[in-house]
Order: structure tokens, then sequence, then C-alpha cells
């Protein structure tokens, strides 16, 4: 079952990864906390938008590894602070956990991520709904802040 998972959504992912990302312009790299907590990175898509993964594990008592990767759109005209900037993001995307009953499903990320003036450092704020699609149809919320280094 957990292989069948793991086909599934590098098939996936891979059929939903732009033409673009291979002109990507900046990658990120930092951790996220929350559920789930661990490593999370990012790589801007030429043309607008980011391709975003984590790879970490549920704090929620579980203690089990998740992966998720997800296409994001920025929408940066929604707040203006005096120094750097805060894009509103959302996008959509694909969610693993492995535990006896692994979980296949459907992420769909909502968060604010603020880029600081002259700093190569990002922080962001996430919600991001789940909809397990196997083995069975369940909600779940995931809930995470983080921080990332801009390369």
């Amino acid at each position: 079952m957990k292989k069948s998972c793991l086909i599934c959504l590098g098939a996936a992912l891979c059929a939903a990864a732009p033409a673009g990302a291979s002109a990507a312009q900046k990658y990120e790299l930092g951790v996220i906390v929350g559920e789930p907590t661990g490593l999370s990175g990012k790589m801007d898509l030429a043309g607008g938008g980011a391709m975003d993964a984590a790879l970490a594990w549920s704090t929620t008592g579980e203690d089990k590894l998740s992966f998720h990767a997800d296409r994001l759109w920025y929408k940066r005209d929604v707040f203006s602070p005096k120094e750097g900037s805060l894009p509103v993001y959302y996008g959509v995307g694909g969610s693993i956990k492995l535990e006896d009953k692994s979980r296949l499903g459907a992420r769909f990320p909502v968060g604010l991520q603020y880029f600081f003036k002259d700093v190569r450092f990002t922080a962001f704020l996430e919600l991001a709904p789940i909809m397990d699609l196997l083995p069975d149809t369940e909600f779940r919320l995931s809930a995470a802040a983080g921080f990332r280094i801009i390369f």
C-alpha cells in the first residue's frame, strides 16, 4: 500500500509540474513548525508562482513521517508593509502520510509569506485543508509556520 501511494504521488507531482519549472528564479530551504514539523523547500517558477514541499513528521501524537508538495500562486497587492513584502499565496498539491494505514490526499494551502528587505530570509504562516482520498475519505486541517533562507 505504501509503495502504491508513493508511486501515485510521484506521478501526480511530475504531471503537475509546469513546463517553466526548469527556468526557476530562486530556491529557498528552511524549516516548517506545527503540523507537520520538519524541512521545507521552495522553488520559484519562471512566470510567477512556486513549487514547495516539506518532508516532516506529525506532531499530533502519531509520530509518523509525512511529505507534501504544492503548486503555489501569489497575490502580491493585498498587503503593503513599510519594508519588505507580504504576499498572500494559495495553491493545490498532494500529501502522503506514512503509517499503518498510509494516507494519500489533496492539499489546498493558503498563507502569508514575508520577504525581509535586503535579507535573504523569509517567514511564512500557512493553513492547509487536506482531503484524504486513500485509504478512506477524510478531512483534516494542517497549520504551520516556518522560515527559509533564499539561495
